[in-house]
């Protein structure tokens, strides 16, 4: 018997928008197949809610949580290929593999994501310049479309259901397993080299001379740094570390370490994160990182923010809006970036977080994110309305150097601007309305960009 939905104010991790939807949480298939059958209207399919905008939300719809869909299938250990089902986190996988010698390919800022959340926004991580994305280790997964079938996706059968689904953010049917490559490591540590820039020109040397020489590479901006100054950073660039790095004192190279977590229990008030409080920050974290080379844990270097329980709270009720961005090799992404972060500064308009990385080449997703260049992502305390007029200005800024911006981070990007974007958007659109002609798979977001009604 199919369970009632529960109408439930749902967002992101940025806590914008909040809207009312439908939840169902099925653990099998055979719910979902009767969902699409004997259900009206429209469904997108939902992880733990960390894409930050308007993903998977679905405004007076239908919301299919996958959280009950996450036991582990198969694992070869010889191989390193791993099957499970989509709502496995990628923060139970490091549990169970890490202590095996396996490790992500790739892995965002947070553990706290579904496998089927990685395909569907292919997420990337520090080491998107020499490794890709998630679905570069991809080798298949199964999709149920609105028909009710489920069809097995690869390189090589349903290719282009394969490409629409990888980026796709869900609208091709509910991605219910995945067969993909874990990476062998050594240890669960990670031999960082950390190292400052006086300014985005001394960055940018930086990143040149020497990213190739390092697997992970990331670095912390301070965006409200001004004058010849502007742009200064925190380099941190690393490797996985072999055994003969670790120090004496680390009995268990491959154990995670078991660190205490802190909670914010509410909602910060909205002032606590404001030009001051952030330049503060900045000037602690800049003055803090010199120079170093250091054995990190890889938790302490791949998702920091995870130690801090519901840290989105610390940017109040009205939450945040994160804006990540890539600019293309061949169009000076320098001068983009550093045009952008003088619009922050001269507009006051402080991000918490703003971190640079290097891009490696796009892939074969229709709207898959990446593309050979530089990308900056930010963290923008959402105060009121005005904020948008000035989203819209970056966006023209990223348009007119070639560029797009993360639709899993997205919540705020108009039809037209989405179509400069993603140029591939119409191709996408042959492939969904093959696997999903009447629109069953609809969001918010897609209603936004225009590619649902």
């Amino acid at each position: 018997m199919l369970s009632k939905p529960v109408k439930q104010a749902l967002s992101g991790w940025g806590q914008y928008p909040v809207e009312s939807c439908y939840v169902y949480r099925p653990e099998m298939i055979k719910e979902l197949q009767t969902l699409l059958s004997e259900r009206d209207g429209s469904f997108i399919s939902y992880g733990v809610g960390r894409s930050y905008g308007d993903t998977a939300l679905n405004k007076g719809g239908n919301v299919i949580r996958m959280d009950r869909f996450n036991h582990f299938l198969d694992f070869n250990e010889e191989t390193g290929m791993l099957t499970c089902e989509s709502g496995v986190l990628l923060e139970e996988i490091i549990d169970v593999f890490l202590p095996r010698g396996f490790y992500l390919p790739v892995t965002p800022g947070t553990k706290f994501v579904t496998v089927g959340g990685a395909i569907a926004n292919d997420v990337h991580g520090k080491n998107l310049h020499k490794d890709g994305t998630f679905s570069e280790y991809v080798q298949s997964f199964e999709l149920l479309t609105a028909n009710g079938e489920v069809l097995l996706c690869s390189r090589e059968e349903n290719a282009d259901v394969f490409w629409a689904t990888v980026g796709g953010i869900g609208l091709t049917g509910i991605i219910l397993t995945a067969t993909f490559q874990l990476i062998r490591v050594e240890s669960a540590y990670i031999d960082v080299t950390y190292e400052r820039a006086r300014n985005i020109d001394e960055a940018f040397e930086k990143f040149i001379a020497h990213d190739d020489d390092y697997k992970y590479s990331v670095a912390w901006i301070d965006c409200l740094a001004s004058g010849d100054s502007l742009g200064r950073s925190v380099l941190m660039r690393g490797d996985h570390a072999k055994r003969e790095d670790l120090p004496a004192s680390i009995m268990e190279p491959l154990k995670p370490a078991n660190k205490l977590k802190a909670t914010m229990p509410i909602h910060a008030p909205s002032f606590v994160l404001n030009h001051w409080s952030i330049a503060a920050f900045n000037e602690l974290y800049y003055t803090v990182n010199k120079d170093a080379d250091k054995i990190v844990e890889q938790s302490s270097f791949f998702h920091p923010l995870d130690s801090i329980n519901d840290w989105n709270k610390l940017y109040g009720k009205k939450g945040f809006v994160q804006y990540q961005a890539v600019f293309p090799k061949n169009e000076n992404p320098k001068a983009g970036i550093t045009k952008m972060l003088e619009m922050l500064s001269k507009k006051k308009t402080a991000s918490f977080l703003a971190v640079l990385k290097s891009s490696g080449p796009a892939n074969d997703g229709l709207l898959s994110f990446p593309m050979e260049g530089y990308t900056l992502a930010l963290d923008i305390p959402l105060k009121d309305d005005s904020l948008f007029p000035f989203l819209r200005e970056l966006d023209e800024l990223v348009v007119s150097h070639g560029g797009r911006v993360y639709l899993a981070k997205d919540s705020s990007l108009p039809q037209d601007t989405f179509r400069k974007m993603y140029p591939k958007w119409e191709e996408f659109l042959t492939v969904k309305r093959k696997v999903d002609p009447n629109d069953r798979f609809s969001s918010s977001m897609s209603r936004r960009l225009g590619l649902t009604d």
